[in-house]
């Protein structure tokens, strides 16, 4: 393809990836919903978080066992842009059973929400076959060597929608973008708020999903991007997956079935949580492990896992999206936990309300679409000066944005006390200079951003007030450029198993249902703030695997 028509195509891309990320968005309008309307608890909420990220994990798994069955490379064969197709298909086919399995259900009917969770998982399964073929398409639409900044513009688009799609959709659904859970609950017991609104929303995601299908399906600037490749079965790493997949359901299986009719839990069953809890951590980093020492002696029977740089960057994905996603899961715990007579919280600050708490996660996410504007701007080919430039102005860009979106929910008034914005605009400086120092190397970038996430979560461990807190959120600042630099890395030099490995990283998006519950379960056990030490583990991992992955593509001559 031509320069021109890649950037056509990547063009197209984006706009999938903000569609993507502005329907996602929906769900933080759609979980209290449901825990208001069908009576259920916090921890019931949160399956609709592992149904979400485990969708990812089976179809991704699903993908790779059809493909050793049939013994050919299903995405191979299909191609990246069908790919994307047949998964907007499928995601379009969850938003439309939303409808049928909520209709009549009436307040407090608790089983109905289990329905709208095999919805959500068909929805999430569409996802999970998108990102399998579009991340290593963004990579295939140009020089392997930007691979990453390709993906940082992808993810930025995503970001940006995934910004505004909260405040655009609670705007539409419920006529306000601020509102609080006993807010909430008295519009849903006065009728104000009812089950035919979510439908409705649900139908018109469908239809979004059916709009971007035609879209990718019609456009002749996206190539095909198809292999004939013969595919070699991976029957090892297809029986170790299978295994650690039983031992995941087994525990999460049980853990479940320890809520049932349990009113209060007692010391002893909370232990019993928390270790099996652990028991699925550890099989994962167990399997990922174990997978890459038999490789590393007989590569025969383990597929795309025979290469160090995917294995080990199957568990840099795992621990990537666990600690994206628990330090934003856990954080409105942290602003309300600990609250005594003193109306101070766990970090010494005052006590905050549900209104309150949301202008802090948002800062937290919108974070990640800062790095990841900043990370696509290498994408236009920009001067040197004039690049050096656009690194210090757009990420303070993208803060205003930020900033804007609350001033939307705080009826156009800023959110943001002076004190908070020159907090987090310090956070950001940081950044930038991360960026200088990476020099848009994929492995320094790695490294350093690593290491400012160590620091990050150290300071938040060991500090309180305003300190301790945007030292938690610049959490978001840290992890946002880490995805495209995993995942580039980890595929190079794959060859013929480049959907393959795809399909494998995407599988260990799973790190998004696994370490977010153990934070939690560690904050149960112990305190909110100390359960942080589990990012910081997250964080050293990958800062051992951008030192260790270069060290094995050096060996392999493969260039990065």
């Amino acid at each position: 393809m031509s320069n021109q028509n890649n950037k056509s195509a990547l063009a197209t891309l984006c706009t999938v990836f903000f569609f993507w990320g502005f329907i996602a968005a929906s769900n933080s309008v759609f979980i209290p919903f449901c825990k208001t309307y069908f009576n259920i608890d916090q921890f019931q909420s949160q399956l609709v978080d592992f149904a979400f990220y485990g969708a990812y994990y089976i179809g991704a798994l699903l993908l790779f066992v059809i493909s050793s069955m049939v013994k050919r490379d299903i995405l191979n064969n299909w191609g990246y842009k069908n790919g994307i197709v047949y998964g907007l298909l499928l995601s379009a086919i969850g938003a439309f059973i939303m409808y049928p399995v909520t209709s009549g259900a009436e307040q407090g009917q608790t089983g109905v929400f289990y329905l709208v969770l095999i919805a959500f998982f068909i929805v999430a399964l569409g996802f999970s076959l998108q990102q399998t073929a579009a991340n290593p398409f963004a990579v295939a639409l140009g020089d392997p060597k930007t691979g990453s900044h390709r993906l940082n513009l992808t993810g930025g688009i995503n970001s940006f929608g995934t910004t505004i799609g909260p405040v655009v959709v609670s705007l539409v659904i419920f006529g306000s973008a601020s509102w609080s859970t006993d807010e909430l609950a008295e519009m849903i017991t006065n009728n104000e708020i009812t089950l035919i609104t979510v439908q409705k929303l649900y139908l018109g995601v469908g239809v979004l999903f059916l709009i971007a299908a035609a879209l990718f399906h019609f456009s002749k600037k996206l190539p095909a991007l198809k292999s004939e490749t013969a595919f070699e079965p991976a029957n090892k790493a297809r029986n170790l997956l299978i295994i650690l997949t039983l031992i995941v359901v087994g525990c999460f299986g049980y853990i479940f079935s320890t809520y049932a009719g349990t009113e209060t839990a007692t010391e002893e069953i909370e232990n019993i949580r928390l270790t099996l809890l652990f028991v699925a951590l550890i099989a994962v980093v167990a399997s990922v492990f174990y997978a890459n020492t038999s490789a590393s002696k007989n590569a025969d029977g383990w597929g795309a896992m025979k290469y160090p740089q995917l294995v080990l960057g199957m568990l840099a994905i795992f621990t990537y999206v666990g600690v994206e996603v628990t330090i934003g899961s856990n954080l409105g715990e942290l602003l309300k936990q600990g609250v005594g007579e003193t109306g101070l919280n766990a970090l010494g600050l005052p006590e905050l309300n549900d209104s309150q708490l949301g202008k802090y996660i948002s800062l937290y996410w919108g974070g990640l679409m800062i790095g990841r504007w900043v990370g696509a701007v290498t994408v236009f080919n920009p001067s040197k000066g004039l690049k050096k430039a656009l690194l210090i102005i757009v990420p303070y860009i993208a803060f205003g944005v930020i900033i804007f979106v609350n001033s939307v929910v705080n009826d156009f008034k800023i959110s943001f006390s002076t004190d908070e914005i020159i907090f987090f605009s310090i956070c950001i400086a940081v950044q930038i200079g991360g960026f200088f120092l990476a020099k848009d190397n994929p492995v320094k970038t790695l490294k350093i951003f690593s290491l400012l996430g160590i620091l990050g979560m150290l300071i938040g461990l060991l500090s309180s007030g305003n300190v301790a807190l945007f030292a938690f959120l610049s959490g978001g600042l840290f992890c946002s450029i880490m995805w495209p630099c995993i995942f580039t890395l980890s595929i190079a030099g794959l060859g013929k198993y480049t959907s393959q490995g795809s399909a494998f990283l995407v599988m260990m998006i799973l790190g998004g249902g696994i370490i977010p519950p153990v934070q939690g379960k560690l904050a149960d056990v112990f305190t909110i703030q100390s359960s942080y030490w589990m990012a910081v583990a997250c964080f050293v991992y990958l800062l051992f695997y951008a030192f260790r992955t270069k060290q094995v593509l050096d060996k392999q001559g493969v260039e990065y």
